[in-house]
């Protein structure tokens, strides 16, 4: 009797990626019984050196994946969501979002310094990131405490982005807590960044199992590995995004997470839109009954996206993706 044949699961090939990847790899085999291959996939955004925010950030991480399970070379792939673009792929179909790790963002900072010790060191502080989101965020904090910060773009791995501290090119590198506990590296965050003041990319900390979407047993198979208020979540999250008709590398912070009173019913959303120089924000909230459907997660970002742009939202984006 033969055995059944491996499936194949498509992976960027960063370390980070392939720690992913192996974790749903590992309970697809224990769900199905059958191996799990890891077919590293380079995708443009790992071979473009240009900052995301030049190349767009949309889709750069993911168009080479869904390109090789739409032509059949892999039978589903593992996506950090918040890569994501916010319009559905025509035929295939995200089978499972799994349970959410830590969505904060986390500070790498030499001496260990806290964010608000490095804003207040009279020579300053020089914090890396890829990110605008992150940058508008981090200098509104030190503005809010009469401080200024540099913020520099970088590119690069965990790897290099930890080594600019190491090596004294910056004082700090903020990361996402999540991609630092999967490798194992979490003890080096010198703080972990409450949302109350960073609120962190739409998706962060969540994963996207994604799947062609006439597979129906492998669909059936990967919706074992999903977590339904991490989807509601998610969903509310990148509803707000794309609303505001932004991409994945625009400044656009959200989080939904639970209002918990004994029992979670409700859903709080909160939306950040700022200007990378950290001079203008708009920070608003709602909260709702948790999502029962997708439709009622959509219109939870659809609201908070109508109220940040009639409170000006619009103009704090730059170049919007129409």
């Amino acid at each position: 009797m033969t055995s059944p044949t491996a499936l194949k699961l498509g992976t960027r090939r960063s370390a980070l990626a392939m720690a992913q990847s192996g974790m749903v790899a590992e309970q697809v085999r224990r769900i199905t019984g059958r191996d799990v291959e890891l077919v590293e996939i380079t995708t443009y955004g790992d071979v473009s050196r240009e900052h995301l925010a030049q190349i767009g950030g949309t889709g750069v991480f993911v168009s080479a994946l869904r390109d090789a399970l739409l032509c059949g070379e892999i039978d589903f792939a593992v996506h950090s969501l918040k890569d994501l673009p916010t319009a559905d792929p025509e035929g295939l179909t995200l089978a499972a979002v799994p349970l959410r790790e830590d969505p904060r963002d986390a500070l790498i900072a030499r001496d260990g310094l806290t964010f608000e010790e490095l804003a207040a060191s009279p020579r300053g502080a020089r914090i890396g990131t890829g990110s605008p989101r992150r940058m508008a965020q981090l200098n509104a904090w030190a503005r809010s405490m009469g401080a200024r910060v540099e913020t520099v773009p970088i590119r690069g791995n965990v790897d290099t982005r930890i080594g600019y501290v190491a090596s004294g090119d910056l004082d700090a590198v903020v990361l996402a807590a999540a991609g630092l506990s999967r490798l194992g590296r979490l003890a080096e965050a010198a703080e972990l960044i409450s949302p109350d003041i960073v609120l962190p990319a739409p998706g962060q900390g969540a994963l996207a199992v994604e799947c062609p979407a006439d597979d129906a047993g492998l669909v059936s198979v990967l919706a074992e590995l999903d977590d339904p208020f991490t989807r509601a979540a998610v969903t509310a999250e990148r509803a707000l995004l794309a609303a505001l008709e932004a991409g994945c590398s625009a400044p656009v912070g959200a989080l939904a997470d639970p209002v918990a009173d004994g029992h979670i019913t409700e859903l709080r959303l909160r939306g950040v839109v700022g200007t990378t120089d950290g001079s203008s924000l708009v920070q608003m909230s709602i909260t709702g009954p948790t999502p029962a459907s997708r439709d009622e997660a959509v219109a939870l970002g659809h609201e908070l996206a109508d109220e940040m742009l009639a409170k000006g939202a619009a103009g704090l984006m730059g170049e919007r993706e129409l």
